[in-house]
């Protein structure tokens, strides 16, 4: 059976800002959809530690008195959320993700902030299957313009209930590659395994061609040094010190 058809899980953060390194999450969502089976979701709001600054706060609605009177510790939300994609991972269900590197690289470091075994220590590099709609999307259509998740959902015809929420935000991309599949055939023939691998190719193909645009452009040029290849995690790079 294609992969679109399968179980698909829903992944997506909000977070108090963009830098993976140093910002934190706020709520998280891991929502098991398709397959015939019932939508199963779990959500979690984090005490995330530290000031959530008022910009992030009117993307997602979460102030930081919200998030301190009613959010649990980050490291409880951060094991627990890390406990269900590996169980999902190893029932062999794909992890689908908007701009998985964000999402999957905040995890990840959240993880070695509190001393919890991160995702690909758990599961193994080279046994993760993940599946990104916005590389997926950029792969298969030429069209011009923004790829935020709301602008797929629009293209594709899939409903986005409560954008910048992360159980709204997890369904609709699973409801956008869903749809990629439908439109695609040759994509949606692929084993989980080939495409994985053809995504962190296109996805570093992808970053290329942003970084050179990037570079081309004045006033944009700055830009171009932050740009990463890595998909769908960003390693990390060992501190001064360390093996």
């Amino acid at each position: 059976m294609s992969w679109h058809l399968g179980r698909l899980c829903g992944f997506d953060l909000e977070t108090t800002g963009v830098s993976t390194e140093d910002d934190r999450i706020v709520t998280a969502c891991v929502v098991q959809c398709g397959g015939g089976h019932p939508t199963a979701s779990a959500n979690w709001l984090a005490d995330p530690g530290v000031e959530i600054p008022e910009g992030a706060a009117k993307v997602h609605g979460i102030t930081t008195e919200q998030a301190r009177a009613k959010g649990r510790p980050a490291a409880e939300v951060v094991e627990q959320v890390t406990a269900a994609l590996a169980q999902v991972q190893r029932d062999g269900i794909p992890i689908v993700a908007m701009n998985a590197s964000f999402d999957l690289t905040m995890l990840d470091r959240e993880a070695r902030r509190h001393g919890i075994t991160p995702l690909v220590d758990v599961i193994g590099a080279d046994k993760l299957r993940v599946i990104d709609p916005r590389v997926l999307d950029k792969q298969v259509s030429r069209r011009k313009g923004s790829r935020t998740l709301t602008d797929l959902c629009s293209h594709y015809g899939v409903r986005l209930d409560g954008a910048h929420a992360s159980d709204a935000d997890a369904i609709a991309a699973c409801r956008v590659v869903w749809r990629i599949g439908q439109q695609h055939p040759k994509l949606a023939g692929l084993a989980l395994e080939d495409l994985h691998e053809q995504q962190v190719q296109w996805a570093g193909a992808q970053a290329r061609s942003l970084r050179a645009y990037f570079a081309r452009t004045p006033g944009k040029e700055s830009w171009a040094d932050g740009v990463r290849e890595d998909w769908p995690l960003v390693p990390r790079q060992a501190e001064a010190g360390e093996r």
